[in-house]
């Protein structure tokens, strides 16, 4: 296969993972810094159909700085480690294979005392009205087909 993002005609990316990063300037906001200068880089990946999702390769060198997450985040720690330091006063050191989720209105400080490489999933929520719509719409379409709605999904998929 060819080197860097290939799209086949189903609409599936595969991007190999020998192939060096595209890397964009991302610049933590400077007023979330507290120490050092910290230099972090995306490379966008992919998006859901309807916009509420992303995935980014997400790199940055040492610094300390706040993080106050706007969406939900799941993150892998592909290389490095951070010190993640949380509003109850506890910390947490994450390193290579961890996996951590933010939900949206989250807030840590990191230290990088190095550098770190993740691997970010960012979701942005629906609304809890949007939510409890859909998750009646699917009641409604399982009773009309008399199912239990136990096989509507993928067993990796949770139901209703």
């Amino acid at each position: 296969m060819a080197s860097g993002l290939s799209v086949m005609t189903d609409g599936v990316c595969i991007k190999s993972g020998a192939d060096a990063p595209n890397w964009k300037s991302n610049p933590v906001n400077r007023a979330w810094v507290r120490d050092g200068t910290p230099a972090a880089r995306t490379e966008f990946l992919s998006a859901s159909a309807d916009g509420t999702a992303n995935c980014f390769y997400w790199d940055c060198t040492a610094g300390r700085f706040d993080w106050i997450y706007t969406f939900d985040e799941t993150l892998y720690i592909l290389e490095g480690s951070a010190i993640l330091k949380f509003p109850d006063g506890t910390s947490r050191r994450i390193v290579a294979g961890d996996t951590v989720f933010f939900p949206v209105g989250s807030r840590a400080e990191w230290t990088v005392e190095n550098y770190i490489r993740k691997l970010a999933f960012c979701r942005s929520p629906w609304p809890a009205p949007v939510v409890k719509l859909r998750q009646l719409v699917r009641r409604l379409r399982r009773l009309g087909r008399g199912s239990s709605g136990e096989a509507d999904a993928p067993a990796a998929f949770p139901s209703d």
